[in-house]
């Protein structure tokens, strides 16, 4: 199979997230190839975002902090049949996104063979700082269209957990109906195939 996908004319100008000149997007076989190939490693600071090989921002003190508080949160309280990954794939149909941190479904063996889809994961989370407006934009509506249920930003420049739920899945505009946001004295609710099983602070995320 070639590494060279489909030809993408150039954006509009009023578009910035596409590049203006003619480029290929990757399926997430061909991303794979690169992968076995060792063309991609784990060096390379990238991940497959809507068949766009997108950099993944450098990460500052504070959002390592939250990420593992994130993490060492959840790992307390979910209950049996999940468990917590941080910086892991998630593999889609045109995408394979890391987020910070997600609640999967099931055994770590499990996916010896595979990453998780859609499907496995209960919650995805990004911690957000210099990645605000991709956690919020591109982020956001490929885990809407691929219906991953729960879906928060810990936004450490204002302070904030913000909780999206309800995805559209595929639409021509993917989103989520609902959001809410939770501040630092605040309470915020863990909810897994729509039952509540914990409440803990904001705080406890944050750096």
């Amino acid at each position: 199979m070639s590494i060279v996908s489909s030809l993408v004319s150039p954006a509009p100008p009023t578009d910035p997230s596409v590049p203006t000149e003619p480029i290929f997007r990757l399926s997430v076989a061909q991303y794979h190839q690169m992968i076995d190939a060792g063309i991609l490693t784990d060096d390379d600071p990238v991940e497959l975002l809507d068949g766009w090989l997108v950099q993944k921002m450098s990460k500052k003190p504070p959002h390592s902090v939250s990420t593992l508080k994130t993490r060492n949160t959840l790992a307390r309280v979910l209950p049996p049949g999940w468990f917590v990954n941080t910086q892991e794939p998630v593999t889609t149909d045109t995408s394979e996104p890391e987020p910070d941190v997600i609640a999967v479904r099931g055994e770590v063996e499990q996916y010896a063979e595979r990453h998780p889809g859609p499907q496995d994961v209960g919650l995805a989370v990004e911690v957000s700082d210099s990645t605000l407006a991709r956690d919020r934009g591109l982020k956001k509506r490929l885990y809407a269209q691929n219906r991953i249920a729960i879906y928060w930003i810990v936004n450490l420049i204002d302070n904030q957990v913000e909780v999206y739920t309800d995805p559209t899945g595929p639409a021509e505009t993917p989103d989520y109906r609902q959001r809410r946001d939770y501040g630092v004295l605040d309470e915020i609710p863990l909810v897994i195939d729509g039952n509540e099983i914990a409440r803990f602070p904001v705080r406890d995320l944050l750096p």
